[in-house]
């Protein structure tokens, strides 16, 4: 139970600083204050104010309080921070940085995959792109089986320190993939576009293998771009997949009202 009353204050805490309710800079409540806002003991909100300083979203010193950091202090691979700025709304500059790391991380990574991927490996990847397929062919959980294959991608590349990265990536990913699976015929284009990254990972071939996973990044950045142009609203992304007859459905049942 303790641990429930933990989490559910560090998220409160945590999307009302991404939300910006306490300003960069502005001191938060004293402890009576949100212990009577949030319903807990002063314990449960030491521990969540500590894990929130560790994030990078806060600092606590002698005489000055507990004061929101600037958001360049956010720990950005942190899946909880990633989260929190998700339900709270994505922004333009959170994406944009979000596609420029893909640029960076991904060509690299799918390089080494190519030279060093095993059979399990393989295996892995291949796994994950059957589940796309399926999911675009029959329905279900396209986004979860596209992250199992970009997280196979890191994986197969056998560095350690990108196989690390590629938990800390799953949450930052997830938004982008969201946003891709909204778009029209998103699923469809995207899935030959998986294919060929895998085809030339199996080819041993890296340059062919980098090749592909730029266009399937450029893909997404353009799926992005079409999203920002049309000045709709950002979506809010729950952090749980849905599936995408889900989607289709609760579409259908809109049209249906409207009419």
């Amino acid at each position: 139970m303790t641990n429930n009353f933990h989490r559910n204050t560090l998220d409160l805490l945590g999307q009302a600083i991404l939300a910006g309710r306490y300003a960069v800079g502005a001191s938060l409540p004293p402890e009576p204050i949100l212990c009577e806002e949030l319903g807990v003991s002063r314990t449960v909100v030491r521990e969540a104010i500590k894990s929130l300083v560790a994030k990078g979203l806060l600092s606590t010193g002698p005489k000055v309080g507990t004061r929101v950091m600037p958001d360049a202090h956010w720990n950005w691979f942190d899946p909880d921070v990633v989260a929190w700025q998700a339900r709270c709304g994505l922004t333009p500059e959170f994406l944009k940085d979000l596609q420029e790391l893909r640029r960076v991380v991904e060509p690299a990574a799918v390089r080494l995959a190519a030279e060093r991927a095993t059979a399990e490996d393989i295996a892995y990847i291949e796994a994950a792109y059957a589940g796309m397929k399926q999911a675009v062919e029959e329905g279900g959980d396209y986004v979860s089986h596209d992250l199992r294959f970009h997280e196979g991608l890191l994986q197969a590349s056998h560095n350690r320190m990108l196989v690390q990265m590629s938990k800390a990536l799953n949450a930052l990913l997830r938004t982008s993939f969201e946003i891709s699976t909204r778009i029209k015929d998103g699923t469809k284009t995207s899935l030959p576009l998986h294919r060929a990254v895998l085809n030339a990972v199996i080819a041993r071939n890296p340059a062919k293998a980098e090749r592909a996973i730029m266009v399937l990044i450029e893909g997404a950045s353009e799926d992005i771009e079409q999203v920002l142009s049309s000045r709709r609203k950002l979506p809010v992304v729950s952090g749980l997949a849905t599936p995408i007859k889900s989607r289709l459905k609760t579409k259908k049942q809109a049209e249906k009202t409207a009419a």
